[in-house]
């Protein structure tokens, strides 16, 4: 089939996209018209994405199979469950949502993955890899329960298959043997190249010429039965699965219970017609093997599939981004230093789940491939597999998002922690990421890990703290140790203070009185635009980066409590059992009486949206806030003092506040509130 390109400039009247407010709409068409409408909704895809950035590859990949589900099945009726939810972009605009995506993954917009209270269609969340086939059992087995009669399918992505998730449900889905359609999206890649040996097998199902060559014998043997009935129907089936068995190395699926189909051309439309209408029919697990070529219809994405995973907005006519920093991540200030660490350390390894290019592994890659690890989409895996190399004398640095460490929880316990193990973590993306939403944000890794025996966790302030504090993490420390560091261009402030990293200690940046402000990594910044702003109203405050959340700087604690009536932390994480409290916990344990206020997020999840948009949304922007100026008495000299807040919206029985040049949200109880709002405004 010829790949037709669409990635013109504007947006043009479409024939029949225009015309799709639900499934419904979709089969009133017919073929030769669905694979126009398939040409448009790319061309929307792509114009669409270009302003707003989102998942390309995999949505221009999914089109013609995605078109195909919703012509055979009866959404919402029959329960569509995407994986991770990358190719969800185009159920999305056949299901009544296409108007949205002028303001896909923004504010209160439409999000980049499905969610049942914005359509029925959506009959599962998700934004982690490898729950699709799971949720979708457990769905079908409901439907069972409730006596109900409707098809369950299941889309998942190679790179999801990878996962250990997906073949405990596939095993189970077996066992129990009920009606459950698998359809897998094969483009042979995740956000990187696909590892390992099912990638390798499915490679060898896409590539094998005798299944190729039998199936289409079996066709035409098909075709030659004029009229067949059910029995001689069950026999070709029967001689097509031997067939197979005797063919396909592994048999993987038909071993765990599933009847296979494919592989089968995702991009052609009457095949994956017949094909869908024709597993209407039939009963029990089966798995549909689609092969799709990631960034179809789109050059730059077709030549480049990595580039074009998750994108921000682009050039349409470059395929260049619209915007550049040239100051480096903090990811690629990571994978900098690691290899500079691995050149004098020859017991460094590296591990990546999956995210080698995300996580700003690949120069490592390069320069020590026998010492590179990309365990696939097993986070799992990729920890217990760290407390093995340990074990033995190696240093793993595991580099991994914060939001997906959240899966290895068991075994950071269990395996690392509980065996002093030298595993270094190297957490990337910690705190808010922005537009991928609630699935995405890593703000619960503090209140995860602090708790945990012989974990130490660190957080640096800037580009160069993060050099120092992996030196320190690898050649150091001797246990296990986190490093956390945020999504975006690394903080360069703070140059010229370069003190040496030491286990357990704080740094001073500013030395005062009567207010104090302590800040987490990045947050730092923040916490100095306040310092400034104080400073100008005539107070001395203090300001320290705490640099260890665990443990903590029980020293520089002590002399904050002594010198300052009042305490602000700061962090990039939830206020539940995050750094705040870890603080309050310092003072209530060793009986130090002292005023402590956490700037943190809030007990909810955090949606999609930039920081100006969410800020809007707690009422905290210029426009909405409530500005009060509170005066107080300095505990110390008796001088009068004052301190500005932002008042913004209510959330039940407590209202949204900012301090005053601080990034950071936190609630606090509307009475506490209505006072201070009646001091001095």
């Amino acid at each position: 089939m010829t790949t037709q390109h669409y990635y013109g400039c504007g947006m043009e009247e479409f024939m029949y996209l225009e015309k799709i407010q639900s499934p419904e709409d979709v089969k009133k068409l017919d073929v030769e018209q669905l694979k126009v409408l398939a040409g448009e909704m790319r061309q929307a895809l792509i114009q669409k994405l270009s302003v707003h950035g989102g998942h390309v590859g995999p949505n221009l990949g999914m089109v013609e199979a995605t078109i195909a589900m919703h012509y055979v099945f009866d959404s919402p009726k029959d329960k569509m469950v995407f994986d991770v939810s990358h190719q969800s972009y185009c159920h999305k605009m056949l299901t009544g949502r296409k108007e949205g995506f002028s303001a896909l993954r923004q504010l209160d917009g439409l999000s980049g993955f499905p969610k049942p209270h914005e359509s029925a269609c959506d009959a599962f969340a998700a934004g982690h890899r490898s729950t699709s086939i799971s949720a979708a059992l457990g769905i079908a087995k409901a439907r069972d329960l409730q006596g109900r009669k409707n098809h369950v399918i299941a889309v998942i992505g190679d790179g999801s298959m990878t996962g250990g998730l997906a073949y405990e449900a596939l095993n189970n889905a077996g066992r129990e043997n009920t009606d459950l359609i698998v359809v897998l999206n094969d483009n042979q890649m995740s956000i990187d190249t696909n590892v390992g040996a099912i990638s390798k097998h499915l490679n060898s199902l896409r590539t094998s010429n005798r299944y190729q060559a039998f199936k289409e014998n079996f066709k035409q043997i098909r075709d030659m039965v004029p009229v067949i009935g059910k029995p001689a129907y069950s026999v070709l089936e029967k001689v097509r699965d031997s067939a197979k068995l005797l063919l396909l190395e592994g048999a993987v699926f038909e071993g765990m219970g599933f009847k296979y189909i494919g592989p089968v051309d995702g991009h052609d439309l009457p095949e994956l017609i017949e094909l869908f209408k024709n597993v209407q029919q039939m009963h029990g697990p089966i798995l549909i093997h689609v092969k799709t070529e990631k960034g179809r219809g789109y050059p730059y994405a077709e030549e480049r599939p990595w580039d074009y995973h998750g994108v921000s907005p682009f050039d349409l006519r470059t395929g260049e981004p619209l915007s550049k920093s040239s100051k480096p991540s903090w990811s690629a200030v990571f994978g900098k230093k690691i290899v500079e660490i691995a050149k004098h350390n020859q017991k460094v390894v590296g591990i990546t789940a999956a995210m080698c290019s995300g996580t700003g592994f690949q120069k490592f890659r390069k320069e020590f491939p026998k010492r590179f690890f990309d365990v696939a989409i097993a986070e799992q895996h990729g920890t217990t597999f760290a407390a093995g190399l340990a074990s033995q004398g190696m240093i793993p640095v595991f580099a991994v998002y914060s939001s997906f460490l959240q899966r290895a929880y068991d075994q950071i316990i269990h395996d690392v922690c509980m065996e002093n193990l030298h595993v270094v973590f190297a957490i990337d993306r910690a705190g808010i990421v922005g537009a991928d939403g609630e699935t995405h944000q890593g703000v619960f890794d503090l209140s995860f890990l602090r708790h945990i025996p012989n974990m130490a966790v660190l957080s640096p302030k800037n580009g160069w703290e993060l050099e120092a504090m992996l030196d320190y993490a690898v050649n150091v420390c001797k246990g296990p140790v986190a490093v956390r560091y945020p999504r975006g261009t690394a903080s360069e402030n703070f140059e010229m203070q370069r003190l040496p990293v030491e286990y357990g200690k704080a740094e001073w940046i500013a030395k005062g009185e009567d207010i104090a402000i302590l800040a987490e990594g990045h947050m730092l910044d923040a916490a100095y635009g306040a310092v400034e702003r104080l400073r100008a109203e005539g107070k001395n405050p203090s300001l320290v980066n705490i640099r260890f959340i665990r443990p903590l700087d029980g020293e520089i604690l002590r002399a904050v409590a002594e010198n300052c009536s009042h305490i602000f932390t700061v962090e990039d994480n939830v206020r539940d059992g995050g750094f705040g409290s870890a603080v309050l916990e310092f003072y209530s344990d060793n009986d130090i009486a002292a005023n402590v206020k956490n700037l943190a997020f809030p007990d909810e999840y955090i949606e999609q949206g930039t920081q100006a948009q969410l800020f809007a949304k707690y009422g905290l922007d210029e426009a909405n806030r409530i500005t009060v100026t509170a005066t107080y008495k300095d505990s110390t000299s008796g001088d009068k003092k004052t301190c500005t807040v932002y008042v913004g919206n209510v959330n039940g029985d407590n209202r949204y506040v900012q301090l005053k040049d601080s990034n950071m949200v936190y609630e606090v109880g509307s009475s506490i509130v209505e006072n201070m709002m009646s001091v001095d405004k």
